[in-house]
C-alpha cells in the first residue's frame, strides 16, 4: 500500500479517560528484510512507504493534534536491510522535528557498520530484536536469514545473526545511542534463555529488554503454544537483574499508516478545496488494472454540482521514455488531484507525484466502488491495499 492515511484514535479506557493519549508512530519504509520467522503469519507484507510518503503521513498524525511520544522506524523489512530509505527519513526527521524523539527497530545485522551513520543523523535509541543467543535456537526460529545480497545456508547464516547482533548492540552504545533489546518468548523453543540473553546483551552495552509474548497465528497447529502472563513474569525476573524491563503504559499506542494497533482505523486521502479529484489509470475504464507506466490516458473522476462523483473526462499520459520529466509533467497534469490510482507503480512515480502533493494508492477493482470509498462512501474491498 502506497496510501498516507490519517491515523483516528480509539476511545480510550475508562480508567485512563483523562490522561493523554501518549501514541508511538510507525514509519514502515523498510523495503527489504534479513530473514524469515518460522512462526510469522502468513501472506505478503504491505509495502514499504517513500521517505517523502511517510513524512506526509507524520504531518497530517500532527494536523490532527495527536500526542505523539515517539516515532519508530520499522518494517515491513528490517530498516538496515537496505539503509537508504531509513536515512533519508532520519535526515527529515531531523531537519522538521528536531525535537520529536525517534527510535529504528531492526534485526541489527550491518548495524557495526552503520552506527556512526545512524548517530550523524541524530537517532539516540535503537530496539534490536534477539531471540537468542544460540544459533541452534536461531536455525528453529527462522527459515531463512540472508545476512547479504548472496543465500547462505541457515547454520552458517544463524551463526552471522548471533554475532552480528552482539557486534551491533556494542557499536550502538558506543555511538551514544541507548538500546534495547526485544525478545520474543516463544513456549518450548527460547524461554529458557532469557537470562542468557539478557546477560549477553547488557556485556555488550544494552540498557532494557522488552519481553514479547508469542501469540500463533489463528488455525496453525504446528507453531508454539501463545506465551501466557506467567512465562512473561518468570522471564522478566530472570532478565531484570540484567536489564531493565519495559513496561508501557496503557494509554501507549502503536500506529502505523497500514493500520493501528490500539488506534482504530487508518483514514484513506480525502479531497481538498485545492485538488478535488481522483486520478485512474486502466485498460477497460471500468477496473483499476494497469501499471502507472503503461498507461497512455488518465482517468479523472470528481464531484459533480449534486456532490455524486462521475467521470469528469480523460487526460492523455505523457509518452514513455523522458525519464523523471514524465512524471513531472504528469504532476502538472493533475494539479487538481489528490490521489492516483493504479495497480502498480515504480519508486520513481510515487516519489516525484507524493513531491507534488498526489498520493498513490495502489489498488485492484472496480473503479466506481473504490472512488467512492475516497469521497467517504461505501466500503474498500479487500484488494484495496
Amino acid at each position: 500500500m502506497t496510501v498516507i492515511p490519517f491515523p483516528q484514535t480509539a476511545s480510550p479506557c475508562k480508567a485512563c479517560a483523562t490522561a493523554p493519549r501518549r501514541q508511538r508512530l510507525q514509519l514502515p519504509v523498510a523495503s527489504r528484510d534479513f530473514a524469515r520467522s518460522r512462526f510469522a503469519p502468513a501472506g505478503k507484507p504491505m509495502p514499504a512507504l517513500l521517505p517523502v510518503e511517510a513524512m506526509a503521513w507524520l504531518d497530517g498524525a500532527f494536523s490532527q493534534e495527536a500526542e505523539i511520544e515517539t516515532v519508530e522506524l520499522s518494517g515491513p523489512g528490517d530498516p538496515l536491510a537496505a539503509p537508504g530509505p531509513s536515512l533519508d527519513t532520519l535526515q527529515l526527521l531531523k531537519e522538521k522535528y528536531p525535537e520529536l524523539p525517534v527510535r529504528l527497530t531492526t534485526l541489527g545485522i550491518g548495524g557495526s557498520l552503520l552506527a556512526e551513520s545512524l548517530a550523524g543523523q541524530g537517532l539516540k535509541a535503537v530496539t534490536v530484536k534477539v531471540d537468542t543467543v544460540d544459533p541452534t535456537t536461531a536455525e528453529r526460529l527462522f527459515s531463512w536469514i540472508r545476512p547479504s545480497t548472496r543465500t547462505v545456508p541457515l547454520p552458517k547464516a544463524a551463526a552471522i545473526l548471533v554475532d552480528e547482533q552482539a557486534k551491533a548492540v556494542a557499536a550502538f552504545t558506543k555511538a551514544g545511542m541507548a538500546v534495547t533489546v526485544r525478545t520474543t518468548l516463544y513456549p518450548g523453543i527460547n524461554d529458557g534463555e532469557v537470562e542468557a540473553i539478557a546477560v549477553a546483551m547488557a556485556r555488550q552495552g544494552a540498557v532494557a529488554m522488552d519481553l514479547v509474548p508469542f501469540v500463533p497465528p489463528a488455525k496453525e497447529n504446528d507453531f508454539p503454544p501463545a506465551a501466557d502472563q506467567e512465562l512473561l513474569a518468570r522471564a522478566g525476573a530472570l532478565a531484570g537483574g540484567h536489564l531493565a524491563i519495559v513496561k508501557e503504559t496503557m494509554n501507549l499506542v502503536t500506529m502505523s499508516p497500514h493500520g493501528a494497533t490500539g488506534a482504530g482505523p487508518a483514514r484513506l486521502p480525502r479531497p481538498s478545496a485545492e485538488r478535488p479529484n481522483v486520478a485512474v489509470v486502466s485498460s477497460n475504464g471500468m477496473e483499476v488494472d494497469l501499471h502507472l507506466g503503461h498507461a497512455i490516458r488518465v482517468l479523472v473522476y470528481g464531484p459533480r454540482e449534486d456532490g455524486l462523483a462521475c467521470l469528469l473526462g480523460t487526460r492523455p499520459a505523457p509518452e514513455p521514455g523522458s525519464g523523471a520529466s514524465r512524471w513531472e509533467t504528469l504532476a502538472e497534469t493533475l494539479t487538481d488531484c489528490f490521489c492516483l490510482l493504479t495497480a502498480s507503480a515504480g519508486n520513481a512515480p510515487r516519489q516525484i507525484l507524493a513531491d507534488h502533493g498526489i498520493t498513490v494508492l495502489i489498488t485492484e477493482g472496480d473503479i466506481e466502488g473504490t472512488v467512492d470509498v475516497l469521497y467517504g462512501g461505501g466500503k474498500k474491498g479487500k484488494k484495496n491495499r
